[in-house]
Parts: structure tokens; C-alpha cells; sequence
């Protein structure tokens, strides 16, 4: 492999700090919300916590980069999935 093939697919991002291990957690936690979603498993609304948890996770790695655009993704993926576990456990027209 030459050096600019190289520079092409090393990874800038940082590794074995403390986001490394939060943004690989967080991925496992979007990763089983997705397959509780799709299997669509009677145990609703579990995958919406564990979607929770991943993107709150990945809100937090925005954070320690400054990276506005995991920032806002990851914000407005909170609000929806506490959204719909609030209307699951206290409202909503049953």
C-alpha cells in the first residue's frame, strides 16, 4: 500500500480515549434498539431505551469533539425517543 492510500483510510478520529469507548458502547446500544425494532419483539418499549442510552452516547461524543453536527442529530434523537417513552408510559389516546 502506498502512502497516499494510506492517508486515504487511516482514521483521524481519536482512539482508546475516553470517546472511543463511549461512541463504540453507544453504536452496540443504537445496533440492539435496531434489532429489537425490526425483529419488532413484544418488548416494546424497550428499544426505544436502548436507543436512548446509544444516542445519548453519541450526543456526549459530539460534545467532547465539538462536532456540531453529532451534536444536533443526536439532540433531536433524544427528545424524539424520550417522546415516545413518555407517550408510552403517560399519555397518548388508547
Amino acid at each position: 500500500m502506498n502512502e497516499k492510500t494510506r492517508q486515504l483510510i487511516t482514521s483521524i478520529t481519536p482512539k482508546y480515549d475516553k470517546s472511543w469507548y463511549i461512541k463504540w458502547v453507544s453504536s452496540l446500544f443504537i445496533i440492539m434498539g435496531m434489532i429489537l425494532t425490526s425483529l419488532d419483539v413484544s418488548l416494546f418499549p424497550l428499544n426505544l431505551f436502548f436507543h436512548l442510552v446509544g444516542v445519548i452516547g453519541w450526543f456526549i461524543v459530539g460534545m467532547m469533539w465539538h462536532d456540531r453536527s453529532l451534536i444536533l442529530l443526536n439532540g433531536i434523537a433524544m427528545a424524539i425517543f424520550l417522546m415516545g417513552i413518555l407517550k408510552y408510559f403517560f399519555g397518548g389516546a388508547y
